[in-house]
């Protein structure tokens, strides 16, 4: 494949949102790209990830906490509290399609928004702004649409690329958070990329050190991008045979 030449911007220092008392800084694509769907597919095996509009990668200096992960999809297998998941989720209809706005869509957006990060600045969100952040200027966007009899109650949004899926965000009910709903769109994706022999499931960003970012090793085997190459690392468990 022929490698694209893509311009890169650096933003602004602002503070970290994973690790307390550290400053972050991003690495941006070139949005105006003519290629971006030649482009993108690139930026993500290079360890980018997509927040609405915007591609990018980490450029802190002096930190380098934010690890890339993918899961890779054929060796995966689940654990008992994978298998448990599924069990509890076994009344719930899974389908993939093509993202679009719709009201039904967008109420569920507002009331997950609304649960989760109220006075964050993303808790009144309009039509808009729901376009704006998870449909993708760059290439093809898939919903995975989950529903408990024909009520929505859970949208995983996730990027098609050349080689993967690449995980961008999921939004649910809040009153079905018992279910484990983000797992659970998780090993979905994982189940489409086996269907469709795709080899990994992109999932951004791992740091040490940040709870809410623990739940990416659940996810084995994985591999890690060090800044040049993709390397798989073995957790103490699959060492052990386990």
């Amino acid at each position: 494949m022929i490698q694209q030449r893509i311009k890169l911007y650096q933003g602004s220092i602002n503070p970290c949102s994973y690790l307390d008392d550290r400053e972050a800084v991003n690495i941006y694509a070139d949005p105006h790209h003519p290629n971006p769907r030649a482009v993108y597919n690139q930026l993500i095996k290079r360890g980018f990830r997509r927040s609405g509009e915007y591609v990018y990668r980490p450029g802190c200096t002096g930190c380098s906490a934010c690890i890339p992960v993918r899961i890779l999809c054929d060796e995966f297998r689940m654990r008992r509290t994978d298998r448990r998941n599924c069990k509890r989720n076994q009344d719930l209809k899974v389908d993939f399609r093509e993202a679009c706005y719709t009201d039904e869509y967008f109420q569920l957006y507002q009331r997950y928004l609304a649960a989760r990060h109220p006075d964050g600045g993303m808790d009144d969100p309009d039509p808009e702004d729901f376009e704006r952040f998870l449909l993708n200027p760059w290439g093809e966007t898939l919903f995975v649409d989950i529903r408990l009899e024909r009520q929505v109650i859970a949208v995983a949004v996730t990027d098609a690329t050349a080689d993967g899926l690449s995980a961008v965000y999921t939004f649910f009910d809040p009153e079905h958070a018992d279910r484990g709903l983000g797992r659970f769109s998780i090993m979905q994706q994982i189940e489409l990329c086996k269907a469709i022999k795709l080899p990994y499931l992109y999932l951004g960003y791992w740091v040490d050190g940040c709870q809410k970012m623990q739940y990416k090793t659940d996810f084995q085997p994985q591999e890690h991008f060090d800044g040049h190459q993709w390397q798989e690392v073995l957790t103490a468990e699959r060492k052990a045979g386990e």
